[in-house]
């Protein structure tokens, strides 16, 4: 299901599509079985926007991602970024594209233990065209005085907002969060969506969050409901909610 020409046009008013999906399905082989993980999606995202994909596990929604981020290929239809078509880039140019372009948050923090929080995120800048001093990137995300202390001396959700400083380190023009409070209470996770929140207002990075949370869809400017491969439906928020005034 594409958006509706009304959702469109309210979009459009304000800002660019970097993303078109276009008619996307993918399909798994599992032995003698195919797996439809996605079925002919079409979806726009525009610049500086953050939108919540919500839907149940096995929906399809971690393999959209995976998908506008790079990371894996459709079976079948086109994802352009801004004036490059994804679908038909090799792997060198894949690898650039995520580089250069994307930066990924996951459910589990993927830090290097022997490494302080700022070294964890230097590995980034050390390898970035135009990344922020690391110090900074910590800063955004609230630990600016937790720099020099190695993961196992931080709680799950400075473990996790030292992975979003890494991810934004670099100044992507893109966000991807898959399940990012997933592992969290919830104190804990409304912090992590606080951070992710000013990162998508402070530097006006195109955000996308994924999660089986309702609750989360009200901070977003739109909300893609996703069920068994295919979007169900698409809403837009007139007003958002606060990360800390979530309940869930």
């Amino acid at each position: 299901m594409a958006e509706s020409e009304n959702e469109k046009g309210f979009f459009a008013a304000s800002a660019e599509a970097v993303f078109k999906v276009r008619q996307v399905s993918k399909v798994y082989r599992m032995g003698e079985v195919d797996v439809h993980a996605l079925r002919s999606v079409d979806l726009d995202l525009y610049r500086g926007e953050l939108v919540v994909l919500l839907g149940a596990s096995g929906s399809g929604k971690s393999t959209l991602l995976n998908i506008i981020g790079g990371l894996d290929v459709p079976t079948e239809g086109t994802v352009t970024y801004q004036d490059h078509v994804l679908t038909t880039a090799n792997d060198a140019e894949l690898t650039r594209f995520r580089r250069e372009h994307v930066g990924f948050v996951f459910q589990f923090y993927n830090l290097i233990p022997s490494l302080t929080a700022i070294e964890n995120v230097r590995l980034i800048t050390d390898i970035s065209e135009k990344p922020m001093p690391a110090e900074r990137a910590l800063e955004m995300v609230g630990l600016g005085d937790r720099k020099e202390h190695f993961p196992a001396q931080l709680s799950g959700g400075e473990q996790q907002r030292v992975a979003i400083a890494r991810a934004i380190a670099k100044q992507p023009d893109v966000l991807l969060c898959d399940e990012p409070t997933g592992a969290l209470d919830v104190k804990t996770g409304k912090m992590v969506l606080e951070a992710i929140k000013h990162i998508n207002t402070e530097l006006g990075t195109t955000t996308a969050v994924i999660t089986h949370n309702a609750a989360i869809a009200a901070m977003a400017d739109r909300v893609i409901h996703i069920g068994s491969g295919e979007i169900v439906s698409i809403e837009k928020n007139e007003v958002k909610a606060d990360p800390a005034d979530l309940v869930w």
